[in-house]
């Protein structure tokens, strides 16, 4: 790392030397949320909504590769920023949103991770949710050891779904020029659309991931020169590209199969459970073993990264240290009682994801704040044309929660059915 600091190694070894940070990140890209959201968007709308998961990736790079910046730059991460620049009651405001959004995460990397448990070894949901607790637990004691032991179980579990989701593509009967189509054609053809669109966002670009990205790269490199921010910098630019272009694709790939299996004749396939026992008649038991597969490593490895950002959000707005255990405790609670009262799991999923689609503006509208300051950021302050787009994405959340809103309340949205 010294090495590629100085500039003294170039190339991919030295881009090796830094790739962990947006790699730990991407995780929140296919968690188990956007599982449910996808296999509705493809199972009811074919590839009508693959527009939707190209917009919310362009967004989530943009997004993702501030927060590290941020990281890098200023040695803070942005819960931190949030506490030291912003007013009290406004930063109380902001840590309850951002508890609420943790919460709902916890709750889709949950429940998919004992989804997947209990449809491999026929367990009750409730007891795959304490077997993946007690994983989940075991995996973040490895933190301890390092940051490295970390990102290389993380990337482990990430490889793991990518390889699923390409075995996936091999078997699915894919019409790729629809496919194509459905990339570049926007459109929203009626209201249940928009809620799903927004939960794809929301399962997509994540809050806890745009607080998590800036804390895993602040500590990166330390005092280091103007030069060496410089390439710091740079190298995560091009990791948060190519992580981030992974998890796009499995994303798309999630709808893609989705479309392909069940559109035709199965457009009401909505849950995971039933996406996984109709996959077999329709594609084979690789291709359910794959999506199942798939599933389990989602919800192990989202859960943990989960948990690493609760912590550092609760620590960072609150400035106290939070035990691993307690954080823990905190987010999978609701999970826990969601599964006792007997709700639909895959509903509770995407109902989850349109929670954390409404709690996203929070930090995407701080990190456009703070990376706009020349006296946090100073050389590394955003251009009129990077701050323009980061308003962009911003607004394009803000519009599509403001019309799911409006819909729940009653109030006709024009131009929907």
């Amino acid at each position: 790392m010294t090495e590629a600091l100085a500039g003294r190694r170039r190339g991919p070894r030295a881009l090796l030397s830094f790739v962990g940070p947006a790699v730990i990140a991407s995780v929140a890209y296919i968690d188990p949320g956007n599982y449910a959201t996808n296999i509705q968007a493809g199972a009811g709308y074919g590839y009508m909504l693959l527009w939707v998961v190209l917009m919310a990736n362009l967004i989530a790079m943009l997004f993702q590769a501030l927060s590290a910046r941020l990281g890098i730059v200023t040695g803070n991460n942005l819960a931190e920023l949030c506490r030291d620049h912003f007013p009290r009651p406004v930063v109380w405001v902001m840590w309850g949103i951002s508890e609420v959004a943790a919460m709902a995460t916890d709750l889709a990397e949950f429940l998919g991770g004992a989804i997947g448990l209990a449809l491999l070894f026929g367990l009750p949901l409730m007891q795959g949710m304490i077997a993946t607790a007690v994983i989940t637990y075991a995996i973040l004691m490895v933190e301890q050891r390092g940051f490295r032991p970390m990102e290389l179980v993380i990337g482990t579990f990430v490889a793991i779904i990518g390889l699923c989701y390409l075995a996936e593509m091999l078997i699915a009967p894919v019409d790729w020029g629809g496919a194509l189509t459905g990339l570049v054609t926007p459109g929203l053809p009626d209201t249940a659309a928009l809620t799903i669109a927004v939960g794809i966002i929301g399962a997509t670009v994540m809050p806890h991931a745009i607080y998590l990205h800036s804390g895993l790269t602040q500590a990166r490199a330390t005092n280091p020169t103007a030069g060496e921010r410089r390439r710091l910098v740079r190298f995560s630019n091009i990791e948060v590209i190519v992580a981030l272009a992974v998890a796009g694709m499995v994303n798309m790939a999630m709808v893609i199969m989705a479309a392909s299996a069940f559109h035709q004749g199965h457009a009401e396939v909505a849950e995971i459970e039933t996406a996984y026992h109709m996959l077999t008649p329709l594609l084979g038991a690789a291709a359910a073993g794959a999506f199942l597969v798939s599933l389990i490593a989602s919800g192990i490895s989202s859960s943990v990264v989960g948990t690493m950002a609760g912590q550092m959000i609760m620590q960072g707005f609150l400035r106290i240290h939070v035990p691993v255990w307690l954080r823990r405790v905190v987010t999978m609670a609701p999970a826990f009682i969601i599964v006792a009262m007997g709700v639909n799991a895959t509903e509770a999923l995407v109902l989850s994801q349109v929670v954390l689609s409404i709690a996203l503006p929070v930090p995407m509208v701080a990190l456009v704040i703070f990376t706009g300051r020349r006296d946090l950021m100073g050389a590394h302050v955003t251009g009129p044309l990077v701050r323009g787009l980061a308003v962009l994405g911003s607004v394009v959340v803000l519009g599509l929660n403001f019309v799911l809103l409006a819909g729940f309340f009653g109030i006709s949205v024009p131009g929907l059915g």
